[in-house]
């Protein structure tokens, strides 16, 4: 008697944990299904982005949608929104958000990087319809919250918060921060960097781990030469990731010529033997 019960009992707890199991299984299953139906809808048929338009608000009534080049790469999972214009050969990484909704318009030159996590965004240039004094760049005839030059990479997890002006050929560093502030072609802003409020000249490099607030210690920063470390750094990451974006950009686009040939290997008659 007792062993029946036993053996009933262990019985009971198998086909629980079975039933358990499936039941999970199936949860699993369908919380990835979701995922993925996620992941597709922010990718168009052809593998590509979908940036979206910002609204209208009290301080900008002006809606806008992203210009993309196409032979930028926005990866799905990236953010691009409102007021922004991406140049050619621009790579943008998973996580990335550049957001032209509140401070606009933000632009971003040819062969430039916006890697993983990277935060573009500004504060407000427009309030009641009128422009906000102090919150844009000048570039050439036109003002922008955040100009981001040619060959700038701004590497993982960094923030560019405008108003700000970053010019060709920049190193922004992991998790460094450029705010209220413009820095120089050429210059370096090593990681965990803060560049705040100050103008750095052409040439320069700020620390690992500085926060600088001050203009006279920002003229005061080293030069950049053949001696320093990471002299050729940001010539390397660009050609890594210029070849991504357009690596990318070319696999995402639909392969028409390739389909056309497999449907006529289909329709061939079979080779006698």
């Amino acid at each position: 008697m007792a062993r029946a019960v036993i053996i009933s009992s262990i019985a009971l707890l198998a086909a629980l944990f079975i039933s358990f199991s499936v039941m999970y299984a199936v949860h699993t299953r369908q919380a990835v299904e979701r995922l993925e139906s996620q992941l597709a809808a922010l990718a168009k048929d052809d593998g590509g982005p979908v940036p979206r338009p910002n609204v209208g608000t009290a301080f900008n009534d002006s809606v806008d949608t992203p210009k993309l080049s196409a032979s930028a790469w926005h990866d799905p999972m990236a953010v691009v929104i409102g007021n922004v214009e991406i140049s050619n050969r621009v790579y943008i990484g998973p996580f990335a958000s550049i957001r032209g909704d509140e401070g606009q318009p933000i632009f971003v030159g040819e062969d430039s990087n916006l890697q993983d996590g990277v935060v573009i965004h500004a504060l407000e240039t427009e309030s009641d319809g009128k422009e906000v004094e102090g919150r844009t760049y000048q570039v050439g005839s036109d003002s922008y919250a955040v100009y981001i030059g040619e060959r700038v990479s701004v590497a993982h997890q960094a923030l560019v918060h405008g108003p700000a002006r970053v010019d060709d050929d920049v190193f922004i560093g992991m998790q460094a921060m450029v705010f209220k502030a413009r820095i120089g072609s050429g210059s370096v802003v090593e990681p965990g960097a803060k560049v705040i409020g100050v103008s750095v000249a052409s040439g320069r490099y700020v620390p690992a781990g500085t926060v600088l607030t001050d203009q006279a210690a920002a003229d005061a920063l080293p030069s950049i030469d053949e001696s320093y470390a990471y002299a050729k750094l940001n010539e390397a990451v660009v050609h890594v990731n210029t070849s991504l974006a357009v690596g990318y950009a070319d696999a995402g686009k639909p392969k028409t010529k390739s389909k056309a040939k497999s449907k006529k290997a289909e329709k061939a008659p079979a080779a006698e033997h």
